[in-house]
């Protein structure tokens, strides 16, 4: 069985500090994953504005915030001006691939699109894409193959968009299995990996749940071994500085479980797009994250009409 690591980049800090280390850590392992970058502006600040969200207050007491961004990233966007992620990490950015793992883009502006896109227009959400992309050839030289959305934050505007953009495959919900997405009851060419499991600042802080034992709480989760294929996604944030050792110990227990830990690219490759169910996507919320999410829907049986 596959479980691929995807590996979310949403700040400043978290691309200079928390990607050489995943790196590292991942190599140790014989670990392959796939990196999504923030390529644009770093407004990590600006997201006081959820304090009135549902759950977000209790989450943010619940995992450490500031441990875990810093205090600096904190203020981007706000007392501070914001950092062009792109601009000041494009070298860690390219070590990355050169290191051989898979690349992809996470967005322009991770708080304007996590905070907005789900009630934006098709014109907002294009500017936005686009943007990403631009930002992205410009570290990279090419245009991304892959996208995996802020915060698991959708519009029907930006999968149709990703099919424009000629994206092999995305991971952009929180579902069971890849599916082929049905938007507006039109199935895209551009299928979807959404992951699969928990991320760890969803279980930090449930039912006794704290960094030291966390990664054995996610390990019950695969089972003692591999029965089926898991979408795992990490922030270079968390597991890749303050989280790091949980980390770690979740590869280990994941190899002992019997699974090939791959960059998304892999599994994707591994699928039969013939095979894939169709599934509208949903707005729903998830236990230990505030907010809604796009979620994975139920198979639509014989595919659409």
């Amino acid at each position: 069985m596959l479980l691929a690591l995807k590996v979310d980049a949403d700040t400043l800090r978290g691309t200079l500090e928390g990607v050489p280390q995943l790196i590292a850590t991942l190599r140790e392992a014989g670990a392959g994953a796939t990196f999504l970058f923030s390529v644009g502006p770093d407004h990590t600040g600006r997201a006081i504005r959820r304090v009135f969200r549902p759950g977000f207050v209790a989450k943010v007491n619940r995992t450490s915030v500031v441990s875990h961004y810093g205090l600096r990233t904190l203020l981007y966007g706000t007392l501070l001006p914001g950092p062009h992620i792109g601009r000041r990490a494009g070298a860690v950015m390219r070590q990355v691939r050169d290191a051989g793992f898979e690349v992809g883009v996470h967005c322009h502006d991770h708080i304007r699109w996590q905070d907005f896109v789900a009630q934006r227009d098709a014109a907002w959400t294009e500017r936005e894409m686009q943007r990403a992309v631009t930002d992205f050839r410009a570290v990279f030289g090419a245009a991304p193959r892959t996208h995996g959305a802020a915060g698991w934050q959708m519009n029907d505007a930006a999968f149709a968009m990703e099919e424009t953009l000629g994206m092999d495959y995305a991971s952009d919900t929180r579902g069971d299995s890849p599916f082929i997405p049905l938007i507006a009851g039109r199935p895209l060419r551009c299928p979807q990996l959404p992951t699969t499991l928990p991320t760890l600042d969803e279980l930090l802080g449930i039912d006794g749940t704290t960094a030291d034992n966390v990664a054995d709480v996610l390990l019950a989760r695969t089972g003692p071994t591999a029965t089926r294929n898991h979408v795992y996604t990490l922030h270079a944030e968390l597991e890749g500085m303050t989280l790091r050792p949980a980390f770690a110990r979740l590869l280990s227990g994941w190899k002992a479980q019997g699974y090939e830990l791959v960059a998304m690219e892999r599994l994707w490759r591994s699928l039969d797009p013939a095979t894939l169910p169709y599934c509208p996507v949903r707005s729903g919320e998830l236990p230990g994250r505030s907010g809604t999410l796009a979620l994975q829907g139920p198979a639509i049986v014989g595919g659409p009409a």
